[in-house]
């Protein structure tokens, strides 16, 4: 009698940990959204979107502050780099 009473909780606690890994994993979302096509072409679609209007915006940013830093360079008149420098604003620029 004691022993069914021990393997029953213990087979509780298991079944708990097991629902609780499931909610976490979001097992059960993923399994609907593949369930349902629309909805998955759709968050795939918004997902993507976002994707490419994020390195869009992160490249701008990024070449800004690289346009920015190579032409505080250039003000320092450092001879070599200085030139090659400003040839690469400048074919940057020309081509806006």
């Amino acid at each position: 009698m004691f022993r069914k009473k021990e393997k029953e909780n213990l087979l509780l606690k298991q079944i708990d940990n097991l629902n609780k890994n499931l909610l976490e994993s979001n097992l059960l979302d993923i399994a609907q959204l593949l369930g349902n096509r629309k909805k998955m072409l759709w968050t795939n679609l918004i997902a993507g979107m976002a994707r490419g209007i994020g390195i869009g915006i992160g490249v701008t940013i990024i070449t800004a502050i690289l346009i920015i830093l190579l032409r505080k360079i250039v003000t320092l008149n450092i001879p070599v780099i200085g030139e090659y420098i400003s040839d690469i604003v400048e074919i940057v620029q020309k081509s806006r």
